[in-house]
Formats: C-alpha cells, sequence, structure tokens
C-alpha cells in the first residue's frame, strides 16, 4: 500500500467535506495526531482505523485505495464486454458495459431478450439498487409486483429497491433493453 497516495486521497476526501482536521477527528474518533500523520504519508493506517475514517467521510472503504486514474480502465470496449447468460442461455445475453465495472458506482447492462422468452421464471428484487430500463428495439412486457405494462421502443421504467420485477418479450422479435443500475439511497 502506498502510504503517501493513500493519506493525499483521504486528505482530498476531507477538503471536499469542508472538514477540518479537528473535526475530522471528532467524527472519525481517530486522533488529529494520526490523521496528520496519515495525511502526510507518514503513517501506515489498520483497517479498523480506515474504516472509521471512511464512515466519518461517508464514503465506501474501498474508495480510499482508488486514487490512481488508469484511464485505459475508463472505457468499455465492445470486443472486450463480459457477456452473461442465463442458464440455458436461450433466453437473454447481457452485455456489462459500464468500464471498471467493479469501481463504478453505477452499473449499465444491455440486454438481449429473445423472441418468446423472459428474464426469469421468477422474479428479480435489487434491495441495494434502483434501476432504469430503456427498450432501445422492440417491444417488451415489465411485470412489477405481477401488474404487466407494455413497453415499446424508447420507453423506461423505473424499478424502486425492493420491487420483484422481470421482463417478457411475447412477440417473434427480439427485444433489446438498456439498464441503469443506481445505488439505492438510504
Amino acid at each position: 500500500m502506498n502510504t503517501h497516495r493513500l493519506g493525499k486521497t483521504i486528505l482530498d476526501y476531507r477538503k471536499r467535506n469542508g472538514m477540518t482536521i479537528r473535526a475530522f477527528s471528532q467524527a472519525s474518533g481517530v486522533s488529529t495526531s494520526l490523521i496528520s500523520q496519515i495525511e502526510r504519508g507518514q503513517a501506515n493506517p489498520s483497517l479498523s482505523v480506515l474504516e472509521l475514517l471512511a464512515k466519518a467521510l461517508n464514503v465506501p472503504l474501498y474508495t480510499l485505495f482508488v486514487s490512481d486514474l488508469d484511464f485505459d480502465t475508463l472505457i468499455s470496449r465492445k470486443k472486450d464486454r463480459k457477456r452473461v447468460f442465463r442458464k440455458d442461455q436461450n433466453h437473454i445475453v447481457t452485455d456489462i458495459l459500464t468500464p471498471d465495472f467493479m469501481k463504478a458506482h453505477i452499473q449499465i447492462l444491455s440486454m438481449d431478450l429473445n423472441p418468446h422468452s423472459k428474464t426469469t421464471t421468477s422474479h428479480y428484487v435489487h434491495d441495494q439498487h434502483e434501476e432504469l430500463a430503456l427498450v432501445l428495439q422492440g417491444k417488451v412486457y415489465v411485470e412489477l409486483e405481477g401488474e404487466e405494462s407494455l413497453l415499446e421502443e424508447g420507453d423506461v421504467v423505473r424499478i424502486p429497491p425492493n420491487v420483484r420485477h422481470r421482463f417478457l418479450n411475447r412477440t417473434d422479435e427480439g427485444v433489446q433493453v438498456l439498464f441503469v443500475l443506481v445505488p439505492a439511497i438510504v
């Protein structure tokens, strides 16, 4: 772990939050002297200290370690995308469109739903994400808590957290849907 880079990241987050070292110390329970040493790259904090600092900064812990941008990871090339298939590989194919998927706070997926198929026999429920779905091509039914609505090209559906949902293609044509998943605001 590069302590200088880590310290600079923590300092940047603290300043963005408009916190003095004293206020940051009070919010985190970490001494001002240790915070100062960490920010100057002169201390190697424990994981428990980093958890306290991340919580006080209101950021996920892993973001403290993401300071260098590799610009190649910010681009998702079609030829390099990861594809996710359903078990039978007959009904849907999902492309993960989000560059650097594991580090992003937003997830963008593209789904191809084959004719006369559905996304799942039961339902999806996202407790941590809100979802938007944009129909790019074709017509598809969205089922929300057992109620179906027909969506056509250009239509968008918002699916709040904890809403049971699935998509059904009852046509002879394939359907393409773009999904955007964002963390739920708690």
